[in-house]
């Protein structure tokens, strides 16, 4: 087993050496009007498969501007060597008739415009660098060039090499700590670095069959990593426990993956089933970012049932404890201190809990959804700088352009026609918000016809999505009344724009799915309406603060700076919907693993109360431990200049952090001894309809125990 994982793991290297990674940033949203621009002008306009990449060129004052002779004379020079870069298809200059418009005022700014015969996904750095050093006429006059585009995103792309190593480190530290012994502490870790080391590489093979976006596998990294460690964890602090008790290697082995790797099962296929939920967005993207953790999570299930019972067995003598577990004495320490006072104290503890929580979801009320542009890239970056050239030299609106395609009732350069690209270019020009409107270009087939607006502010501006709208709802319709055509607007500010209008629609319906599948799960798993019901309002209150906190840090920028932004900036739609889901599948992770000891010691012969407290003292330590880990892995990618990265780890590793402690800690616990029996309450002919799974139980210690003529262990599904 151990040998057939490390082939799978040098396949998976090996493949992906071979063939490549493939990101792409690209959005496209089915059905909406950004999306039947863009396909309009792929299918009319064939000349560019990425459309017009900009080239930056920059004089610093006191230097001859781009319009001098001899500036002139490189920058011509310099084209022409961009044009004999392979992949390139043209380049416009700033000084023909087609380039108009692409020198600044002053002439210190201009840029060329770079054709490619590859899509955005294929531009790699290797064709930005080439695309630079062709440009040495420019640069040894002492022009400034910078690229931009998906030229600069290609070079931009950043590693997250240095927030996973770190996030090893800080779990190596806990997982020492809570186990005591190198060996076993580093046995999640390997189990981690396996999952991730096929998973990504995975992914990036995916991303020739689809877009797949940085962020995607990010987020991967990110919940397979965390997944992958606390997995293992728990099913090593069953074998070790197991071990303490005199069970066998490989029995306790086997034992271990019948009883923790259930649940992990169980668990992790709640997370691929809330992930799932997100297919409903009908947003390719969406699909992305949802398979790429599912990936991780569904690697980190099958290392956690097979491989690591394997290395069990080959390691169980340095994984056995070296002192026997000592007798509990009467006083209760630690976690079991804690159960004693949330017993003793329900009410003031569950109102305190949610107070705190309520306190820290309030920001959220003022989330709204926005978009991102290369103007929130980390500075120094060459997207920043040509975004900050672009910006001074031609205003915000040029790094955001909108398409405006029409397709003509009769070819151009006939009376309807020419009547109908006038009133069109008249209405564009007088619309609120536009800066210019570039002159219409026609397609080969004489009735598709694109125009170039430039809106006075920048791509990620509220004021531009509102231009987008008004363009759509009131200038165009006005100026094609009658014609029974409509005419559509595309660009990247307006694809975002219905992103978040498309996700924001299907948002109630993911979340009522998610919501709807994870009671189910709850309630076949411990076989209570109320304890499911709870379990799913818990978890709204807890990603709700983590919605607020996502909204103060992002959106309203406190603290911004501590974690390496400028300040504030917009959170992307689909940032609060992924994170929804993952939250409400990693949630039941420490759900499964508190209510299963609960409910054991409840059906064990205990009451009500003293179930809950044997259950929160039992299994609090390894869930703080768990959740520590994995707040550890998540903060890591703070070190990442993406702002969704960020994102992502402000909000996970508070969501974890919240429902490990406050959640896990006082709610639950607090409401379970409120209920009383009622928590174990169900209608009958619930009962008899339900399946019987026994989540919690180990059919193979009944086996075991029929064997020796040991009395059976309770049925936990009866």
């Amino acid at each position: 087993m151990v040998a057939s994982w490390l082939l799978l793991l040098a396949a998976a290297v090996a493949a992906v050496v071979l063939f490549g990674r493939v990101t792409s940033e690209a959005v496209s949203i089915p059905g909406s009007d950004s999306q039947a621009a863009r396909d309009i002008t792929d299918r009319a306009f064939t000349d560019s498969a990425s459309g017009k990449q900009p080239v930056l060129l920059h004089t610093a004052d006191g230097t001859p501007p781009l319009t001098a002779a001899d500036r002139t004379a490189a920058v011509r020079a310099a084209a022409a060597a961009v044009a004999a870069v392979p992949h390139v298809t043209a380049v416009t200059t700033p000084y023909d008739p087609a380039g108009a418009g692409a020198m600044s005022a002053d002439g210190r700014t201009a840029y060329l415009s770079v054709e490619l015969d590859v899509t955005g996904r294929d531009v790699t750095s290797e064709i930005t660098h080439a695309v630079l050093a062709a440009t040495a006429p420019a640069t040894a006059t002492g022009i400034e060039v910078t690229p931009g585009g998906f030229l600069a995103a290609a070079v931009d792309k950043g590693s997250t090499g240095r927030s996973e190593l770190i996030g090893l480190a800080a779990a190596l530290l806990i997982l020492a700590v809570t186990l005591g012994s190198p060996v076993a502490a580093g046995l999640p870790l390997l189990a981690g670095v396996v999952g991730l080391g096929i998973a990504l590489p995975v992914l990036g093979l995916v991303g020739h069959l689809m877009d797949m976006p940085e962020a995607g596998e990010t987020i991967a990294a990110m919940i397979g990593l965390g997944v992958g460690i606390d997995y293992t964890l728990f099913g090593l602090t069953r074998f070790r426990d197991l071990r303490a008790a005199g069970v066998g290697v490989e029995d306790a082995a086997v034992r271990t993956t019948a009883g923790s790797g259930k649940s992990v099962a169980f668990a992790g296929s709640a997370v691929i089933a809330a992930l799932a939920g997100l297919a409903l967005g009908g947003i390719p993207l969406l699909y992305a970012l949802a398979l790429a953790p599912a990936v991780a999570v569904v690697v980190a299930l099958g290392v956690n049932l097979t491989l690591l019972p394997a290395v069990l067995v080959l390691l169980g003598t340095k994984l056995t404890p070296r002192r026997a577990t000592p007798a509990p004495d009467a006083k209760p320490h630690g976690w079991g201190r804690v159960a004693e006072l949330v017993a003793a104290r329900p009410w003031p503890l569950l109102l305190a809990g949610l107070a705190l929580l309520g306190a820290l979801a309030a920001p959220a009320v003022d989330l709204h959804l926005g978009q991102l542009d290369a103007g929130s890239k980390p500075a120094g970056s060459m997207s920043r700088t040509a975004y900050g050239q672009m910006a001074a030299a031609f205003g915000p609106g040029s790094n955001g352009p909108l398409q405006i395609v029409d397709v003509l009732p009769t070819p151009a350069r006939n009376g309807a026609a020419d009547q109908r690209l006038t009133a069109v270019a008249a209405a564009l020009g007088r619309a609120e918000g536009v800066a210019s409107v570039s002159r219409p270009a026609v397609a080969a087939d004489g009735v598709t016809v694109r125009w170039q607006l430039t809106p006075t502010t920048g791509p990620a501006d509220p004021a531009t999505t509102a231009l987008v709208h008004r363009l759509r709802g009131d200038v165009l319709p006005a100026a094609t009344a009658g014609t029974g055509q409509s005419v559509h607007v595309g660009g990247a500010p307006a694809a975002q724009a219905d992103l978040n209008a498309r996700i924001a629609q299907r948002m109630p319906l993911v979340v009522g799915f998610v919501l709807t599948v994870a009671g189910l799960l709850l309630l076949l798993a411990f076989r209570s309406p109320l304890v499911a019901l709870k379990a799913a309002v818990m978890n709204l209150v807890s990603v709700a603060a983590a919605y607020g906190v996502l909204t103060a840090v992002f959106q309203h920028g406190w603290g911004a700076r501590t974690i390496g932004l400028d300040g504030a900036v917009p959170i992307p739609g689909y940032v609060p919907l992924l994170m929804f889901a993952v939250l409400f599948g990693l949630s039941m992770d420490y759900e499964v693993f508190l209510l299963s000891a609960v409910r054991e010691n409840y059906l064990h012969g205990r009451d009500n109360r003293r179930a809950v407290v044997a259950g929160l003292s039992g299994t609090g330590r390894i869930i703080s431990s768990a959740a520590l880990i994995m707040v550890a892995v998540f903060l890591s990618y703070l070190l990442s200049d993406d702002p969704v990265v960020k994102m992502f780890g402000i909000g996970l590793a508070t969501a974890v952090a919240l429902d490990a402690t406050v959640v896990r800690g006082l709610l639950v616990p607090s409401t379970m001894v409120l209920l009383g029996d009622g928590n174990w309450w169900i209608p009958r002919w619930l009962d008899r309809l339900l399946p019987h799974i026994d989540i919690e139980g180990d059919g193979h210690e009944e086996e075991r125990s029929a064997d020796l003529g040991e009395p059976d262990p309770v049925d936990a599904s009866r």
